[in-house]
């Protein structure tokens, strides 16, 4: 077994795909040495859901609006999330804002209406993460200059910082969100040998900017992963789970050249960096 302890930093535990065996996934995972995931919301609906399974299994949890739920939510969404900020700021699971962000891949959300009202959510957003003096974590598709543009206005605070989830930007783009006290998400896009720019960035930029996550049941690696030809014969593949991370942390530890210990010891000590607030179990030595 590879050394404990990994930790997810972006895992959709409360996702339906886990309503028949939320439990045994978890469990599965700690037994081969995730020792924490973090559970962000995607929407107010799912707010007490991401809560109670962070408390029910030793994990930590974000509380925020997803973009890909900016079209069905409301104004007082964003009242309620003030309010549950507020409520929960002694809770110490509660570890950041998010997933928040902005996404320009999917049609209907580049409308300019639905580009303005992105913009509205992520901007209200930034001000209570920074008014509770919270982390972000962010939702990168086809957006990173102006998540960026969305910080800077903001006058992010280094200190604060956040994690760019599922980053596939430029180089460039990943050392100005390292400037504003981001770390990058490496996932299971790393694990497939076409996703050159994504392998590339991950072998290159520092370790001490790089945090690894599922986001189970999304973004299957490519061991999980069932062609179209194949799923047309009805074969479905393993589902994506927490599991999954330690041999992710493999490939990304093969592509920079170094143990696998040194991976998983400086990627979880750059979560506890980013969660100072939250007290961490085990401590953590740097290989």
């Amino acid at each position: 077994m590879w050394h404990r302890m990994w930790i997810d930093s972006h895992c959709h535990l409360d996702a339906p795909e886990f309503d028949v065996d939320r439990d045994a996934v978890r469990a599965a995972a700690r037994q081969a040495g995730v020792d924490l995931c973090v559970i962000p919301a995607v929407e107010r609906a799912n707010f007490s859901a991401v809560r109670e399974l962070a408390h029910q299994h030793g994990d930590v949890y974000a509380l925020g609006i997803h973009p890909l739920y900016v079209p069905q939510a409301k104004d007082n969404d964003l009242a309620f999330l003030k309010s549950e900020l507020l409520r929960l700021k002694d809770d110490k699971r509660l570890v950041a804002v998010g997933e928040i962000g902005l996404d320009y891949f999917v049609p209907a959300l580049c409308t300019p209406e639905m580009r303005e009202k992105q913009w509205h959510f992520y901007t209200e957003q930034l001000d209570l993460a920074k008014h509770f003096e919270l982390p972000v974590i962010l939702h990168v598709r086809s957006s990173a200059d102006m998540l960026l543009k969305g910080l800077r206005n903001k006058g992010w605070v280094k200190s604060v910082g956040g994690i760019a989830h599922a980053f596939n930007g430029s180089m460039q783009q990943a050392k100005n969100f390292i400037n504003l006290g981001f770390k990058l998400g490496f996932g299971g896009t790393l694990t497939y040998e076409r996703a050159l720019q994504i392998r590339r960035l991950a072998a290159d930029l520092p370790l001490e900017s790089i945090v690894l996550e599922t986001d189970a049941p999304d973004i299957p690696p490519k061991w999980l992963y069932v062609k179209a030809s194949d799923r047309v014969q009805g074969l479905t593949g393993q589902k994506n789970t927490p599991i999954e991370l330690p041999r992710m942390g493999a490939v990304l530890a093969d592509l920079r050249g170094v143990s696998i210990q040194m991976v998983q010891a400086q990627t979880s000590q750059n979560i506890r960096h980013l969660f100072r607030h939250f007290t961490f179990d085990k401590p953590v030595s740097i290989f």
